[in-house]
């Protein structure tokens, strides 16, 4: 059974941090591109960062480029996302996502193009 486990949300203040992490099991972990997404309360998902299968190539939303870096260690089978400066916009459940086609920003942003999600982190900023 494919699993996509996150961690590392929490409350945090304007300005803070945090680093995301995303643990695969169950699949081959280079064979598919990785991404995050987040769902603030009473809205759809909205598409944060993709990474390709070997990190040659990275996708931001604009929401979140120049604050946000996602990073892949498939070694570990980890993907990570790590937040800087964060804002109370920010607020959601970040949700890790894998799958098998690795195409443009407009494709990748898309959720409906991944096979795979996890079950979310919840990540607080408060202001």
């Amino acid at each position: 059974q494919v699993q996509l486990v996150e961690s590392g949300g929490g409350l945090v203040q304007a300005g803070g941090s945090l680093r995301l992490s995303c643990a695969a099991s169950g699949l081959s972990f280079s064979s598919y591109a990785l991404g995050w997404f987040r769902r603030t309360q009473g809205k759809e998902r909205e598409f944060v960062a993709a990474i390709s299968f070997t990190a040659g190539s990275v996708y931001y939303s604009d929401l979140v480029k120049g604050r946000f870096t996602i990073s892949r260690d498939n070694a570990k089978n980890t993907v990570y996302l790590q937040t800087n400066s964060l804002a109370p916009e920010d607020t959601a459940v970040y949700y890790c996502v894998a799958g098998r086609r690795w195409g443009s920003t407009a494709t990748m942003s898309r959720g409906t193009g991944y096979d795979y999600w996890g079950q979310g982190t919840q990540v607080t900023v408060s202001s």
